[in-house]
């Protein structure tokens, strides 16, 4: 028989508050009682009150703001990293509000470390489309992607387009009909800074994820390289690890 472990008070009351935050009850940019309220309210200690925060503050759930308490910041996204879907799709399957910006949308020569990748000659011009993509009115990537022209020419097009409000999967799949049969990706822990930090609402040197996707076509063709950067407070990924088998005990 399975031994039973206790589950921590303060395990518990976190539970309890996230829970309340995903049924609405606390809603986004409302102010939840100060630590000592909810130690008279749960009848636990400061301590447990802390830790109990602190999980939730660690999955982006809320935040704290030095003099004013602690706000209510909604939930981090979480993507499920075993199908091929785009940021668009993604964040409305949730029920998130999407939008994006533009920061550039133009040719370009194609980086070094990218032309044996396309298998394309070094100086080939390939698209360069750069946008700063939020949910719920939340900067929450900044998301570059090369294009790889020499694949169909009509991903030119792309350059006439709105980017702000069209999604690039929508137009591989639906208008070009371009087969993304796999991809794969790199996700590493790095630093924002300059710009980035700056798009992104953070403070320079802030941790957050750098993703890398090769999205190939039914020839093997590498069509888009994307290099996004995640903040960590806001957005996590998930993945799914199957077995070829059984375990044995």
């Amino acid at each position: 028989m399975d031994k039973e472990y206790p589950i921590p008070l303060y395990y518990r009351l976190y539970q309890s508050l996230k829970q309340k935050i995903l049924d609405g009850i606390y809603k986004p940019g409302d102010r939840i009682p100060p630590e000592s309220e909810l130690v008279q309210i749960y009848n636990v200690s400061r301590l447990t009150v802390r830790r109990a925060l602190e999980e939730l503050r660690s999955e982006g759930f809320i935040s704290r703001a030095k003099g004013k308490g602690t706000f209510i910041t909604g939930r981090k996204e979480e993507e499920q990293m075993n199908v091929l879907k785009g940021f668009t799709d993604k964040a409305k399957e949730e029920g998130f509000s999407v939008k994006s910006v533009v920061l550039e949308n133009k040719l370009v020569e194609v980086p070094l470390e990218l032309a044996q990748t396309f298998q394309i000659e070094q100086g080939t011009l390939v698209i360069l489309l750069k946008r700063i993509r939020y949910m719920n009115e939340d900067p929450v990537a900044i998301e570059s992607a090369y294009l790889n022209t020499a694949v169909d020419v009509r991903l030119l097009n792309v350059l006439r387009k709105d980017m702000a409000k069209e999604s690039l999967y929508d137009f591989l799949r639906n208008e070009l009909k371009l087969p993304l049969i796999r991809a794969y990706e790199i996700l590493e822990v790095t630093e924002v800074s300059g710009l980035d930090a700056k798009h992104l609402n953070v403070p320079a040197g802030t941790c957050s994820l750098l993703r890398k996707r090769y999205t190939y076509t039914s020839n093997n063709k590498c069509v888009e390289f994307v290099r996004s950067i995640y903040r960590g407070d806001k957005y996590r990924f998930k993945i799914e690890l199957k077995t070829t088998g059984v375990f044995e005990k």
